[in-house]
């Protein structure tokens, strides 16, 4: 079972910038290969990734977040879910919907 950090289920060991705005990532229970994170490029604080030095460098940070400064950051548990098509609801199955029927 992955370490929980606040919040965070699925614990991420290592990850690495790609070309195209992409990131190869692998998590704790095995999971691993790459997100495309180009539908976020240039947008508000992704903007800077447009600097090849700073999208090379990401990095794992103390809470688990995937980190390429102090404003830009993405949860590795959404992350996760991209890397492997799980749903919210089948990844948390305890998370109660708030909607009203």
């Amino acid at each position: 079972m992955p370490i929980k950090y606040s919040g965070v289920m699925f614990e991420p060991l290592e990850v690495k910038a790609l070309s195209d705005y992409r990131i190869w990532i692998r998590y704790a229970d095995g999971e691993a290969g790459e997100v495309d994170l180009s539908h976020l490029a240039g947008q508000g604080v992704f903007e800077l990734w447009e600097d090849t030095q700073k999208w090379e460098d990401v990095r794992i940070a103390a809470d688990g977040a995937i980190r390429w400064s102090e404003e830009v950051e993405l949860c590795p548990d959404a992350t996760y879910l991209k890397l492997t098509g799980t749903s919210p609801k089948e990844a948390f199955p305890k998370l109660k919907s708030t909607a009203h029927a």
